[in-house]
Parts: structure tokens; sequence; C-alpha cells
């Protein structure tokens, strides 16, 4: 049966705008949905969290935080997220659709994969994370369900819900979060998440990509992450034998449970994948694991291609060793006996000095290219402290301090450098450091008995964002200006954050009753509480007589702004009905006959009388008679 039918929002248009065509899948957070955005006429994903979470302020700035942090990578194997967004009970994001699958179900479909093809997924992840890593962010939720293959091949990452500034270690309740099976062993201890938290679940993600199963297994929850914190992730050829040891080293760098012995973020994981698949064969890296699933593997096009690496212009066959060509042999007997007496000799002094040559020509050579660089480490999230000792031990000076706002960064602590983490650098050069002053603050400007448009741009120029706008009556303060705002005053706040304005509709003016007067009188009337009258043009039949106000809106007893406007209904007079014939009927029969046909009924019995036969009416049967005025009737007497 069709899940999809039981969803309240299946069908629905979200927000005036977003037409739910089918439900994807549903997560602890959230339900993901395939959408149509009718304005753009495109198909998108609606990521809508659940109902029961909207009513919790830190899922909600959780989720709206993801929306903005994605929007800040705009990285190719990132999903896009276009739009964000409430209505009622439901908050939302609106991304990018990706038609395909997740990495989670080709692992089920599949089995193990060649190292080709998990080396091809684990690059284009790699290169997503770097980006974020770069951009002062954690994923910290890395796993197979949050990587996106899409029909065409391309490989994205999704679900950045989880998404942290780095530096930052939990939630705001103190709970670790993440995947029990992706998680790093400081992330299980202390709730630390920094960019090598990311490194070590991409690294089980590739064990598993490798070998068909998660490295640590449980009946629990707590059996995975005793072994998380106790076992180091095994080598993939120990479940795959014949894998080559640029894979397993590959993994133990990625999952090393010291997190200062990973490599410091994904940038740097994915010079070392790349390095490592430099090392593989063909064979190697097509080899099928015995853990992959047969049908996978019987086509040529199931495999992953890669665009293959091309030599430069004019080179064939590399080649790795090198044939010293020797001098031609002396005639015989040609200086035998100096041969005999120093050839030994000679040998041996040749062999030196080739040694050293070679010795001083490789020195010179790894000199130029990699001895006088060295790497700037990695300072995302430091304090400036540990910052500047992590320079000093790298051989590095500090060439300067700056401080700037972040928003994600906390206080003290670097948000970038100059040269960046990871570059290359000669031993004499000098960082400059970019170290956070917590999130800028600004406070809400005095706007009270300002206009609306002159309280909007006070706002603006504070750096604030002026907000929803509501109206309610002040005795004190004339109408269009402000009365407060919500905040108030002198509150400190974010930049770009709302402020909602409520603006004065003037004192309050008791709307008079002015039904049964002239259009004349009751304008005049309306006039003198400061109030203007609006004639409709259509009529109505009523009680009143034709010519007067039948009824008005807003009615008798209700408050109005002085200079509103009541708009009010001019009568056409009683509608003539005709009335039905109710004498010898009984009472009650006459009595229901008479309402049916729109008239109020009076029963008169005269003294003595013990009849219920009605004798007369007051309008004989076939007359006709205002709609809703009283006809009396009459039993008969003794």
């Amino acid at each position: 049966m069709d899940t999809t039918l039981q969803d309240p929002l299946v069908g629905q248009l979200l927000d005036g705008r977003y037409r739910v065509d089918a439900r994807i899948a549903v997560g602890g957070m959230a339900t993901v949905y395939r959408a149509v955005d009718t304005r753009l006429d495109r198909v998108l994903a609606l990521k809508v969290m659940h109902p029961a979470l909207a009513t919790d302020v830190s899922f909600v700035e959780r989720f709206i935080r993801e929306a903005k942090s994605v929007a800040r990578l705009a990285h190719p194997n990132v999903v896009a997220v276009f739009d964000q967004g409430a209505q009622g009970q439901y908050v939302y994001l609106a991304m990018e659709y990706v038609a395909g699958c997740t990495l989670r179900d080709v692992l089920r479909d599949r089995g193990a994969l060649q190292p080709r093809a998990a080396l091809d997924i684990l690059e284009p992840v790699l290169a997503a994370l770097g980006a974020a890593h770069r951009a002062g962010f954690v994923h910290r939720d890395m796993k197979p369900e949050n990587v996106l293959i899409g029909d065409d091949g391309r490989v994205k990452v999704a679900d950045f819900g989880l998404v942290r500034a780095v530096g930052t270690v939990t939630d705001t309740t103190g709970s670790v979060l993440g995947t029990v099976s992706y998680l790093a062993p400081e992330q299980i201890e202390d709730g630390t998440a920094d960019t090598r938290t990311d490194v070590y679940a991409c690294g089980v993600v590739l064990y598993e990509m490798l070998t068909g199963a998660k490295p640590h297994g449980g009946d629990t929850p707590a059996q995975v992450i005793y072994q998380h914190l106790n076992e180091a992730v095994p080598p993939p050829s120990a479940a795959v034998p014949g894998l080559p040891p640029e894979l397993d080293d590959l993994v133990a760098s990625a999952t090393a449970r010291d997190p200062g012995l990973r490599p410091y973020d994904a940038v740097a994981l994915l010079g070392a994948a790349r390095e490592a698949r430099s090392g593989l064969t063909d064979a190697q890296l097509d080899a099928v694991p015995p853990q992959a699933t047969a049908e996978a593997h019987d086509a040529a096009e199931d495999r992953t291609s890669v665009i293959p690496r091309l030599l430069p212009a004019g080179q064939g066959v590399s080649h790795h060793t090198s044939r010293l060509e020797m001098p031609p042999p002396q005639p015989p007997g040609a200086g035998s006996r100096d041969r005999f007496r120093r050839g030994p000799q000679r040998n041996v002094i040749a062999v030196v000095v080739a040694v050293l040559l070679a010795l001083g020509i490789g020195t010179g050579v790894w000199y130029i290219n990699s001895g006088q660089f060295i790497r700037v480490p990695a300072l995302l999230g430091q304090t400036q402290k540990n910052a500047e000792k992590r320079l000093s031990d790298a051989g590095l000076e500090l060439k300067g301090v700056k401080r700037s706002y972040s928003d994600t960064v906390e206080r003290g602590k670097v948000i970038s450098s100059d040269p960046a983490s990871g570059a290359r650098v000669r031993g004499n050069d000098a960082v400059t450091l970019v170290v956070s002053r917590g999130p800028e603050i600004v406070k809400v400007p005095d706007v009270q008995d300002l206009s609306l448009a002159d309280a909007r741009r006070e706002l603006k120029k504070a750096g604030l964002v002026p907000g929803m706008v509501t109206e309610e009556f002040s005795e004190g303060t004339d109408r269009g200006d402000v009365i407060r705002t919500d905040p108030s005053a002198d509150t400190e706040r974010h930049p770009d954050s709302a402020v909602a304005l409520v603006v004065s509709k003037g004192a309050p003016v008791d709307v008079p009753d002015v039904t049964g007067l002239s259009v004349e009188d009751a304008t005049a009337a309306l006039k003198d509480e400061g109030l203007k009258a609006k004639v409709l043009p259509d009529r109505v039949h009523s009680s009143e007589d034709a010519g007067d106000i039948a009824r008005q809106s807003p009615g008798e007893g209700t408050e109005a702004a002085e200079g509103d406007t009541i708009e009010l209904t001019v009568s056409d007079g009683p509608r003539m009905v005709d009335v039905p014939d109710v004498t010898g009927k009984d009472v009650d029969e006459a009595t229901s006959a008479l309402e049916d046909a729109g008239f109020e009924v009076k029963v008169d019995r005269p003294f003595l009388s013990f009849s219920d036969t009605i004798a007369s009416q007051s309008v004989d049967g076939g007359e006709q008679a205002p709609e809703g005025s009283t006809i009396t009737i009459k039993t008969k007497g003794l």
C-alpha cells in the first residue's frame, strides 16, 4: 500500500507555492517530499520538519541553521538549498532534487564495491566536505544515507541538519549528535566535533564501501560505542584479502583514534586518497571483492568510470628504472699493471663519489621541491594561544592578529588564516590569524512615536530587519506612529534579526447604532464620532422602512479608529409574503404554517375557551403581509 496516500501534506500547496507530489523519505527530524515550485515550474525536494519538533525552539534553530549553512557553500557536490519558510505547524527547506539513490541503497544492492568505485564516490564527498571545512563548518553526521548518487552519476552530500561551526562541541542540551556507527571517539567521550570528526566518519564509510560491512558491530548502540572507544578500525584487507596496503593505510589514517594523527580536514584526506589511487594498478582498482554481489559486476557498464590521466606530449611508457651505460672495455694488457694495483681503490672511490653525488642531487631536488616548504597547520576553531603554539611548533612566525565578527565561531577562536591551513609556505614565512570577536551585536533603536516609514529606516540603519507590523488602539500615540517594538528598544540582537512593530490605530471610537435611520441621519451620526460612512450599492429587504439603514459593519458596541469607514446597507423595505389560511386548523398546525411562511405568530384565546381550533386570523388567508410581521390567530370561544 502506498503510504504517501496517508500523508496529509501530499497533494497540498505549501506556503502558496510548493505543490507536494510524493513522500520520498522519513528521518528522525524531518520528512522529505518531491514537490513542484509552481512559481518557477521546477521539481525540487521539500524537507519538512516533523510537526512535533516544530514547537522545540532548538530544533527549529538547527533546521534554519542548515539552510543558512548550506546556502553559503554553493559547491557542485553539495545539495543546494533554495528557500526556507514556515506555514502553520510546517517548517520546511526547499532543496535541490537529486533523482537517483543513496550510497546506502548502493551498498545494500551491491555489497562491497570495487576500489575504483569506492574512490570515485569518496573523492567528491571529500571535495564537498572540504568546502564546508574551509568555510568553517563541520557536517557531524556523515554516513552512506547522506551521500546521494544521481542518475547521471553525480555525487552530492546532503543533510547538513547537524552542521555546526568549527569549535562548538555539543548542541544546546549538551547531547552528542550523530549516528553511532560513524561517531569519532572524541565525539563520544566529550562531544568534541571538528573537521577531524568528519574525516573519521569518511574513513568508516570508505571501510564499509570496500568490505560491505561496518568496522564495528554489536547488538546494541552501547556495544558499538565501546568498540569505537577501545578498538582501532581493522584494515579492510582483513575482511577482503588482497586489498592493496595503500587502502589499508588510507583507512587507518582517517580512522586513527587519536584525532591528532588524522588528516586535519577533508581537503587533506582528499589529497591522501588521490595519492593512494595513484599508487594502484588498474587490476587493483578493478578487483572485485568476494563480498560484492555477482549481478553488480557482470556487465562492463555497471562499473564506475574515471577519466584517464594523459601522459605529457611525446612521452610514451613511463620508465621506473634507468640503464647505466658502461665505458667500452680496454684492449687486453693495456694498463693491466695499473688496474691490478689501483683498480680496486679506484672502484671504491668511484662508488663513494657516485653515492655522494646521488645523495647531493637527491637532497637538492628534495629541498627545491619540498624541503624548503612546510604546510600551515590546522588552525580553524583553535584558541588564539593554541594557534600561535601550533605555528611556532611548525617553525612559522606570527605576522599579526586580526579580529572579526562571526556568528559561527566562538569568541577568541580562529576563523581563518592567511595563508590558509594546509597551504605550502616557506619556512621563514609568517601567518596572519583572523580571530573571532564573537557574534556582532546591535541594539534595537528607540523608534517610539516615529512614523512607520521612519521607524523602518532607523531599523535598517541599525543593521536590523523590519518585521511583522500589527496595529492596536492607543490613546497617547497618533494614528500611524509606532507604539513599541518587539524586542523592545535597547535590546541586543544579532545583525539582520527581525524586529516586529506595533503601530497605533489612534484612540478607539465606540461605533454608534445607526440602523433604522435615514442615510443622511446615519452619515451625520457617524461623522459626529469621527467616523466615515460608505453606503453599499446593493439593498436588502428588512423590517426597516425602505430607504433607512438595514444593517451596518462594524456593528454597534465595537471599537473603531478615528477616521475608519463604516459600511451601511440600505433597506428596500420588508418583503411582502402571501399569508396562508389557517382557520379551522389547530393551534400547533396553524403556528407552524405561519412561521414557515416567515411570520411571527401570536395566539389569542378568548376567556374560558378550551378549544384549540382557529376561528379567525388578523390577516386573512390569501392576502399579503410584510415578511417578519406578526399574525394574530384566535381560537373558538364558548
